[in-house]
Parts: C-alpha cells; structure tokens; sequence
C-alpha cells in the first residue's frame, strides 16, 4: 500500500482516543510518584518509564497496521507456539516477586511479560483457526480443539501464578465462539460457568455471603493468598474506594490529592490508577474516562461489522471484547465489587507489556479498517 493512501485511510478516531487515554495516565502517573521520588517536575522516573513503552507501542501499533492482517494471520500458528515457548520458558529463570511472570532483556526498555502477548495471540489464533469453518464450527470436534487451543496457555499463565491474567483468556474465547457459532452445548456451559461464577464472586463483596462462611470450605479448592482476594474488607480494597469517593463531583485538581499524595492508596499508579485518576478528576473526570474506553469499544465493533472477511470479524470483536473486560474488571475490583488480581487499565496502568501488547492488538484492528474496502 503507498504510505499516501495508507495515511489518508487510517483511522484517526481510534488514534486519538489512544493519544488522549496516554495523557490522562501520564498526568495520574506523574501526580502519583513526583513526590515519592521527590522529582522537580512533571517527568518522573515512572513517567519516562511509561513515555519509553508508548514509544514502542506507538511502532508496534503503526507497523501492524501498515502489514496486510491477511498475511499476518497466515502466521498465527507460528505465533501460538512461540508464546507456548515463551511461557514455559518463564519456569526455567530466577523467580521475580517469588512469581515467574517476566523475562528482563537489557534491549528492552520494560520487563517482558509473556501473558500480557498471549492474550493478543489467542485472539488471533482462534480468530485464525474458526475462519474458514462455516459450516463445521458447531461441531464438537471442532469446539473441543478450539478449547485446547485456550487451555494450554490458560494453565501455563495459572502457574505463573497469575490467575486474573488467566481468567481474561476465557471470555476471549467465549466471545470467538458466539460470533463463530460454535456448539451450542460448549456456549451454554461456558454461559452457564460464568454467571455462576461472577455471582459468587459478587456476592461475596455485596455481603450477600459473609467472607469469614465461606473462607473454610474454600480451602479444599484455593491457596491461602487466593481466597485472601476475595475479603472485601482488605486495606486495599477500601483504600480504592475511599480514593474514589474523595474526589466527589469535580475532584480535587492534578497533585492536589490528600489520599493519593499520602501514599494511603497502595499502587497508585499500577493496580490502583483509577481511584487515583477519581480523586484528582471525580465524577466528570471518571465519565470522560468512560466515554473514551466506550468509544474504543463502539470502534472496535463497528471493525466487526465492516470487515469483510471471517477472520477481521472474529478479531475486531475479540479485541472489543478485550478492551471491555479489562476495563469493567480494573474497574470494579477498585470499587469494592470484584477481588484484586492485578488486571491493568489497558493504556492507562503503568507497565511496559501490557502497553505493547495492547497496542499491537489495536494496531492490528487499524490494519482491517484500512483494508475493509479492497477485496
């Protein structure tokens, strides 16, 4: 494609929404850490960090979206394995947080975190693998590899451990078989698990079912830390909330934090962004914060729409669905409504991979919406 055409046929709804969501998260990552590391300005140690992952993300974007996707997703098998290898290779190197979660290469500005990729890489594998299956993707066959495909990296990033990241992989594939119309059965039980699932979950933070019941018997199946996750009355927990409820309507101004500046409100610029975002901005602010992330959502889906092969339909839907998870999750687990397992606020949470990987994903999307009118 000539880099003229290319350039008029980009997107650029979709770029700015990125571009914007990239300043609010520098503003909050700045006010987060400027007086932690007693820096002068604006460009904290954390905020180069972050603007060095935006770099690189902003290549991975633009580079994916100059390559034709439908030669991109020939390689999708290729791709599958390399991120298996990635992630057994994680067992075989020195523990970091007493977790095997990422590779460090001095090329690389951030650590590398394999589960962040495989998300990215299981949209397109299973995108790439129910696209030419018209008429056999509601056989059972068909439905049980698709779920191999998704539990063998589901059980590789589960021993990291990592479950938060674990569980993102599920309604990725839920999402493939619905817009695939894969067995019936397989959609049903994989619905049926999941309402279970997060109703359990909910009630438990809603005090429908008191933690301390439920805590014994949760022993035969879970670690200690894990059913730890799922006390609502954690200092982090309520630190969340509180960030969030001191920032009422217009919030308290950028740096003007007391809970946040305070360093009350643990990972502030991490796990905890949002709450640390409401305080400073406050109910406009978390609304603007919203509008864009639903603008992504819409754009993703009307790519679903407008694609004009399988596989762009399958991954644009995907991606929208990977964006929404991350969101509404990160969301609520600050908010007292889910447990915190450290899934990010995609472009906004600080950490190099998850930017990458997520930009890769984007970038991919903006390669079909170029391309959707030249068949």
């Amino acid at each position: 494609m000539r880099f003229v055409k290319f350039i008029k046929q980009l997107d650029y709804k979709m770029i700015t929404i990125i571009f914007v969501l990239m300043c609010l998260s520098l503003t909050v990552i700045s006010s987060s850490t400027i007086q932690q590391e007693n820096s002068p300005g604006f460009f904290s140690h954390a905020v180069k960090a972050q603007l060095r992952s935006y770099a690189v993300g902003w290549i991975g974007y633009f580079f994916l979206a100059w390559c034709d996707y439908r030669k991109i997703k020939k390689s999708a098998p290729i791709f599958y394995i390399l991120i298996l290898l990635l992630l057994g290779g994680l067992f075989f190197t020195n523990p970091i947080q007493n977790v095997h979660r990422w590779f460090r290469f001095p090329f690389l500005p951030f650590a590398l975190q394999p589960s962040e990729f495989a998300k990215v890489v299981l949209m397109l594998m299973l995108a790439w693998y129910f696209e030419d299956k018209y008429h056999s993707s509601r056989r059972l066959s068909v439905g049980l590899k698709a779920l191999g495909i998704v539990l063998i990296p589901f059980i590789l990033v589960l021993k990291q451990p990592d479950l938060g990241t674990a569980l993102i992989l599920l309604p990725l594939c839920y999402t493939v078989f619905l817009f695939a119309q894969g067995h019936r059965g397989i959609i049903r039980w994989m619905t049926a698990g999941g309402v279970v699932l997060v109703l359990f979950v909910v009630s438990i933070f809603t005090g429908y079912v008191p933690f301390e019941k439920i805590k014994s018997p949760l022993t035969h199946v879970l670690k200690e830390y894990q059913i730890e996750r799922l006390n609502p009355n954690t200092y982090h927990q309520k630190a969340g909330q509180t960030a969030i409820a001191l920032g009422g309507i217009g919030g308290s101004g950028f740096g003007k934090s007391q809970f946040t500046g305070q360093e009350w409100l643990p990972f502030a610029h991490t796990d905890s962004i949002f709450p640390a975002f409401t305080e400073e901005f406050g109910l406009i602010g978390a609304g603007f914060l919203f509008a864009l992330f639903f603008s992504l959502i819409y754009l993703s889906l009307k790519i679903a729409e407008e694609a004009q092969d399988r596989f762009g339909k399958l991954y644009a839907a995907c991606t929208a669905t990977y964006i929404a998870v991350h969101v509404i999750v990160n969301i609520s687990m600050m908010a007292g409504s889910l447990p915190i397992t450290g899934v990010p606020l995609i472009l906004m949470t600080y950490g190099g991979s998850s930017v990458v990987a997520t930009m890769m994903s984007l970038g991919l999307l903006q390669s079909i919406t170029v391309r959707r009118f030249r068949f």
